[in-house]
């Protein structure tokens, strides 16, 4: 791929599709997606440390009169901004009857029980002990580590995103009956784009993948792939995928238009639902950049677009939780391929 120099771009950031190929003969992609790739990306990037960090929801879902809760593997958590504004966080049930703490208000940093008044905030009180949270400006985090297991680390990995202050973010969550490894499993397959998401891709080939043999330390899968605008307008782009740690695969712009942006997906498990089966929330950061100077005018229609985006992450998910869905069904009856 030989993206256009910066400085001789055209005035859009688009391209013609100059021969166009119908969805039902564009290359098969099946011999290239061996399963055994796959797998060996999915093993090692599950043996990465996580630091027993799990991702609950976005930064700016963290409103100042109520708590954000949420389930990882079963266990209730709360986080909420303490009396110093930071974020603290603990267990979801009161110690004192156990009230559901997600339905509790925050006054002046407080979480107040809303069964019999019981204050807390932040500090260990009652029965009731915090858990270490992360803010990255655009993701909280909490550290469960008896369910990690891992040795804990003081923050969650986080990767490198462009500036926020010259990016525009969006952050999608949906929930899918799977575990967090069929996830990661859907996004370590980059071949499926263009046949899954016509809607979205197209003329995508991967060039280059690791190799298979379960050897390396290193996995990358990098992409050649156009975003589909209207019709055959297109905006090409190289993008490479890793996953820095078991529940997150990073899909990142090199070259092209938007380079330096990036799409996190980070999967978290929830715990079973009313039939036993598992769930897993997907929540996917997009962190948006260009070097064009018209982007500024994007950045501040950032509360208009936001919705646009996330609708975007939500029918691409659409599809891609029935994958990974799929995928969980038929390694349950220990029928998955491969």
């Amino acid at each position: 791929m030989n993206p256009v120099p910066p400085g001789r771009r055209g005035r859009l950031p688009l391209s013609l599709r100059r021969r166009p190929v119908p969805w039902e003969r564009q290359r098969p992609t099946w011999r290239d997606a061996r399963p055994g790739v796959i797998a060996g990306a999915l093993k090692r990037a599950r043996a990465r440390p996580s630091g027993n960090w799990y991702v609950v929801g976005a930064s700016g879902g963290l409103r100042g009169d109520r708590p954000l809760a949420g389930t990882v593997a079963g266990r209730e958590v709360v986080v909420w901004r303490g009396p110093d504004g930071r974020p603290v966080g603990g267990p979801g049930a009161c110690p004192h009857l156990g009230a559901p703490l997600r339905d509790s208000p925050v006054r002046c940093g407080t979480l107040r029980c809303h069964w019999h008044g019981l204050a807390l905030d932040g500090s260990p009180h009652a029965g009731w002990a915090p858990l270490p949270v992360h803010d990255d400006g655009l993701l909280l985090w909490v550290r469960l580590d008896e369910v990690g297991g891992e040795a804990p680390s003081d923050a969650p990995v986080v990767v490198r995103r462009p500036e926020r202050a010259r990016a525009l973010t969006a952050v999608y969550t949906g929930t899918g009956v799977c575990e967090a490894e069929d996830v990661v499993a859907n996004r370590l397959d980059p071949w499926h784009g263009a046949w899954l998401h016509p809607y979205s891709f197209v003329d995508l080939a991967v060039a280059g993948s690791p190799d298979g043999s379960g050897n390396g330390t290193e996995d990358a899968f990098t992409v050649d792939v156009s975003f589909k605008v209207a019709g055959r307008l297109v905006v090409p782009v190289r993008a490479v995928f890793t996953a820095p740690e078991p529940r997150t695969v990073v899909m990142r712009i090199t070259e092209g238009e938007g380079t330096g942006s990036v799409v996190e997906t980070h999967a978290t498990p929830l715990g079973p639902d009313q039939r036993g089966r598992p769930r897993t929330a997907v929540t996917e950061a997009v962190v948006a950049t260009s070097d064009r100077p018209g982007f500024a005018v994007v950045r501040r229609a950032a509360p208009l677009l936001r919705p646009l985006v996330r609708a975007a992450s939500g029918r691409l998910w659409r599809d891609d939780l029935a994958y990974a869905e799929r995928r969980w069904q038929l390694r349950s009856a220990g029928r998955l391929p491969g």
